[in-house]
């Protein structure tokens, strides 16, 4: 590794979402920290998030380019690697697996074999690799999923997410290599791409078109606000021990149509209209392949080791990123 080089953070897909969120909030909180951000830059990343970071190279690129990769850790001096780069929307993997297992297998792969090389034994190193509750499957009406719940994927995205788990984990046992993986629950905010629930009935209401709700609605997820995670994962780069796995919920369960119609009533609020215009604009439509009932994470351990919490409330967290989506569509 080039010694006289300034350390760097390689943050994968860091155009996307949950990404750019992440590279914003650590610029914020570690100015002059250089940060490389490697994206394919598919539909679902915008490098126009990234503008205005002086300290924030974006590289184009895919994450199975194990030589793009390996040139990036060197000559950059990486010391630090956060992977958020997934192919992450259910709907897709359930049309085209193949891209999921492409980029969440594979490309997890390369990242993991190429820092075993850059780094050598390294023991200050890190390397995060940033999942889903997805992988443990579906709840019945308790229950929560915690680091020692077995896995149980249930469509192709959450198995392709669960098998890079599992490299992730073996790459630590193996080789020694300073890695920990995070499982979140739904993440919502700013920037998301609209093929996700709230974006997607966002941009339903403004143009008054029909609001898809799967099955009857009554599927349970656990809602966290972008940067509480982002906020998460700064604190397990910082103090988390290698090897580990720490799950980040909201502690914010919701079921799917409760959750479209406090949004219903927002957006209506926001855009001056009378109450319940959007609730009329809800409809019923056939089930998911392979839907997951309820999603819930218990995250006592990275509270009671890390001393996170959650900081937005729902209703907080509709307001903010409402009025980002209004701002940007309207």
């Amino acid at each position: 590794m080039n010694a006289g080089v300034p350390e760097s953070m390689l943050v994968t897909g860091g155009a996307g979402f949950i990404g750019s969120t992440f590279v914003h909030q650590w610029h914020q909180n570690h100015p002059g920290h250089r940060i490389i951000v490697l994206d394919k830059l598919t539909y679902a990343a915008d490098p126009k998030q990234l503008e205005g970071l002086p300290e924030v190279e974006l590289v184009r690129g895919d994450i199975q380019n194990r030589e793009l990769v390996l040139h990036l850790m060197d000559h950059r001096r990486v010391r630090k690697v956060v992977h958020f780069a997934a192919e992450s929307h259910v709907d897709k993997s359930i049309s085209g697996p193949a891209a999921f297992i492409e980029t969440n297998l594979v490309g997890t792969f390369a990242l993991l074999d190429a820092a075993r090389e850059v780094w050598a034994g390294d023991p200050d190193v890190r390397f995060l690799h940033v999942s889903t509750d997805e992988v443990f499957g579906s709840l019945g009406e308790s229950g929560k999923f915690a680091e020692d719940t077995p896995y149980a994927p249930n469509s192709p995205y959450s198995a392709s997410k669960a098998g890079s788990d599992h490299l992730v984990r073996a790459y630590h046992r193996t080789f020694d290599l300073p890695a920990l993986t995070t499982n979140c629950s739904n993440n919502y905010g700013p920037r998301q791409h609209p093929e996700k629930l709230i974006p997607l009935a966002i941009q339903r209401m403004v143009r008054n078109e029909p609001i898809p709700v799967y099955g009857d609605g009554k599927q349970v997820r656990d809602w966290l606000f972008v940067t509480d995670h982002c906020r998460a994962i700064e604190l397990i780069i910082a103090k988390g021990t290698p090897g580990e796995t720490y799950c980040i919920g909201g502690d914010n369960e919701w079921q799917n149509l409760d959750l479209l119609n406090l949004l219903c009533d927002t957006v209506d609020r926001h855009l001056g209209r009378r109450q319940g215009i959007s609730r009329n604009l809800l409809t019923f439509v056939k089930d998911r392949l392979g839907h997951d009932r309820r999603y819930a994470i218990d995250a006592t351990k990275i509270q009671t080791r890390l001393g996170w919490e959650p900081a937005v409330g729902m209703a907080e967290g509709l307001r903010m990123t409402v009025e980002w989506y209004l701002k940007k569509q309207c």
